[in-house]
């Protein structure tokens, strides 16, 4: 089954200051989900953030910020997105099947929110390189355990073109100058 923009949600779980530099690659985890979110913005997908205890675990990050425009931010102090009454609701109610997942720790919040994403109904796109944890081990088997469970793997990149659908389309030159880097 292929996603479509009218079809689906971003969700990008807790990208934030005191978290991402402690995560494996965090460097690269960034660019790959800004990047991912400026595609995403480019075909108005809807995206939601969360973050975990801002208090203590600080804001979202300001480049990733930058990158979400017009996005729903809930704070949270569930490990589950899904298990924050606020954020359940919020998916339960949107029509659109298709959950596209990014964020940390894969293994912690990322991993028990695509299952509880899975147990609402919702199609779960695992955006591999845009998900990671502080011990590449941990993201690994997370990973692995949510394919098993149903989630659909995927890279940003491959996503990106899904959604694109055809080199003809208004899209594509967009989309293929955020994957070469070019403006």
């Amino acid at each position: 089954m292929k996603i479509a923009p009218e079809n689906a949600t971003a969700l990008i779980v807790d990208l934030q200051e005191k978290l991402v530099p402690v995560i494996s690659e965090s460097e690269r985890l960034l660019e790959r989900n800004r990047f991912l979110l400026d595609g995403l913005a480019v075909f108005d997908v809807p995206v939601v953030s969360t973050r975990q205890y801002p208090k203590g675990l600080g804001d979202s990050l300001p480049e990733i910020v930058e990158s979400m425009k017009n996005a729903t931010v809930f704070d949270k102090t569930t490990f589950s997105c899904l298990a924050t009454d606020e954020i359940r609701a919020a998916f339960a109610a949107d029509p659109r099947p298709n959950v596209i997942l990014a964020g940390i720790e894969a293994h912690i919040c990322v991993l028990q929110t695509a299952l509880d994403l899975l147990a609402l109904g919702k199609t779960v796109y695992w955006v591999a390189d845009c998900v990671s944890s502080r011990n590449p081990f941990d993201a690994q088997i997370a990973f692995e355990r949510a394919v098993q469970a149903g989630v659909i793997p995927t890279t940003a990149e491959s996503l990106l073109f899904e959604l694109t659908g055809a080199a003809g389309s208004p899209q594509f030159k967009q989309i293929s100058k955020l994957a070469t880097g070019r403006k």
